[in-house]
């Protein structure tokens, strides 16, 4: 599409600032709580460079605080060096595009130096096979490199835009099929650089122009976007015409529909018919309907509308249909007051609640028995004392012959069996010794552990009594043992020379030693005639 070299717009700088102040915008920053409108990125082209930046805040006003998302700008194609993003207002949009989120940075690409310099179409053809060919790879993987460290990766990329008309060295119609392959080779390049993020919008001419643009499309791999640059000229006379025309907008959506693709419209605008405010109501209708990507007005004369003062009726029709519909005043509704009517209060009854008294039921106290702790006497032995009788021996007449020392059978003793006490443990009866009458011989009863020490007697030895040790309680009570018998002593026959006379020892000594008696022999001799039998 032929219009005036973008290099040329800025000498229009004091025409557009006379605009500004004759149309009343206001050169202050839009508030921040202006409403935000529809949900379409939406921008202008106001100027390649910083004015371009410096200008947004002042249109946004101008829509009554319409958020401008999308600055857009071109690169020069004159030098390599502009393409490869060698220029210093790169920086202003890389930090305008910073501040916020969710705003677009849209970037025209050419794809040859001397872009408008009307190359011929041999030349164009050498052109599109040397890059065909990669000698321009590193061209573009410089720009790629420059844009990640502007922080700007996810630039959206309009590469050779155009490319279907006769304008700029970069056109595809010389030789398509070379051109794709060169379209491919830029991408890849761009795309291998690391934390790049870019978006490659491929955006022809509406309508056939040279060559039918679907003829140049490089493939769904290397295209995210299908844009188009529709401006209000031919072919065709009317708006509808521009929809069903062959390669016009109807298209366009139905081409990008098939191969999954978004749309967009980077450049549209007034042209050949002048101030035309049913194309710009149209056009704004359309987009509306079909949701691009975004879309972008070139605001300079004689395509714009705020910058171009020479298309009034336009510029109504385009600032009525984006500005953001504000609340009208909020028109107070009279609050008729309701008369109150007082609900007369009748008294509930309070009836008694019964109290009905809870029993108390005692808890029983139960004792705790109290085991008395078993007191284990102390067993006291006392000695018992052997009671002896006294024998009673008649005295006779005889004269005091010599009385030999009678042998008197010393008893054996026999040791007593230990007894374990019941739990009782009586107490034993310890004998004393007794001396017996004269002429009565004491029997001897050793003791258990020491030698037997005799007591003297003036005629008749002293018997000992053998002192019974104590019994000690043991916790292991064994079965009783039953005492073996005693020998008895045999009875002297009567009128004999033997006299006997039984010993007492007392209850508990008798059980433990058996019956006893001490028998005395006495041989006066028969022919003495001392014996009277």
């Amino acid at each position: 599409m032929p219009r005036p070299r973008r290099r040329l717009a800025s000498t229009c700088i004091g025409t557009v600032t006379a605009g500004l102040l004759a149309t009343g915008a206001a050169l202050a920053t839009p508030e921040k709580d202006r409403p935000e409108g529809s949900d379409i990125a939406m921008g202008a082209y106001l100027d390649y460079g910083p004015p371009g930046v410096a200008r947004i805040p002042y249109l946004s006003s101008w829509l009554g605080g319409k958020n401008i998302r999308v600055g857009h700008t071109y690169l020069p194609g004159d030098k390599w060096a502009g393409i490869e993003g060698r220029v210093s207002f790169l920086e202003h949009w890389a930090e305008w595009r910073r501040a916020e989120d969710d705003r677009m940075f849209v970037l025209n690409v050419p794809m040859q130096e001397r872009n408008e310099d009307r190359v011929p179409d041999h030349q164009v053809a050498q052109l599109i096979r040397a890059g065909a060919e990669g000698q321009y790879d590193r061209h573009f993987q410089r720009l790629a490199e420059r844009l990640v460290e502007l922080g700007v990766p996810d630039t959206v990329i309009v590469l050779g835009w155009e490319m279907n008309g006769v304008t700029y060295t970069h056109r595809c119609a010389p030789d398509p099929e070379n051109w794709k392959v060169y379209w491919k080779r830029i991408v890849t390049a761009m795309r291998a650089v690391p934390g790049q993020e870019f978006t490659f919008d491929f955006a022809p001419n509406r309508g056939v122009d040279a060559i039918g643009w679907t003829k140049c499309y490089p493939g769904d791999d290397v295209v995210d976007v299908v844009g188009m640059d529709s401006y209000d000229q031919g072919p065709g006379q009317t708006f509808d015409d521009q929809i069903t025309q062959p390669y016009g907008l109807q298209h366009q959506v139905e081409f990008a529909k098939a191969h999954g693709k978004s749309i967009s419209y980077p450049e549209w605008g007034l042209f050949r018919r002048g101030d035309n405010p049913e194309y710009v109501r149209r056009m704004l209708k359309w987009i509306a309907e079909h949701k691009p990507l975004y879309h972008t007005i070139t605001d300079y004369c004689p395509h714009g509308v705020w910058q171009c003062k020479q298309n009034p009726e336009s510029s109504k029709a385009f600032r009525d249909a984006l500005t953001p519909e504000r609340p009208g005043p909020v028109v107070p509704t009279p609050v008729v007051p309701t008369p109150v009517v007082p609900t007369p209060v009748v008294p509930t009854p309070v009836v008694p609640t019964p109290v009905v008294p809870t029993p108390q039921v005692p808890t029983p106290q139960v004792p705790t028995p109290q085991v008395p702790t078993p007191q284990a006497p102390t067993p006291e032995i006392p000695t018992p004392t052997p009671v002896v009788p006294t024998p009673v021996v008649p005295t006779p007449q005889v004269p005091k012959p010599e009385v030999p020392t009678p042998q008197v059978p010393t008893p054996t003793p026999v040791a007593p069996s230990p007894l374990v006490p019941a739990p009782v443990t009586p107490s034993p009866a310890v004998p004393l010794p007794v001396t017996p009458s004269p002429l009565v011989p004491t029997p001897e009863v050793p003791e258990p552990d020491p030698e037997p020490t005799p007591r003297p007697s003036p005629a008749v030895p002293t018997p000992q009594v053998p002192a019974p040790s104590p019994v000690t309680p043991s916790p292991v009570v064994p079965s009783p043992l039953t005492p073996k018998p005693l020998p008895q002593p045999t009875p002297p026959p009567v009128n004999s020379k033997h006299w006997c006379v039984p010993l007492n020892f007392g209850e508990w000594l008798s059980k433990l030693v058996g019956k006893q008696s001490v028998c005395i022999k006495l041989d006066f001799g028969g022919e003495s005639g001392l014996w009277p039998f």
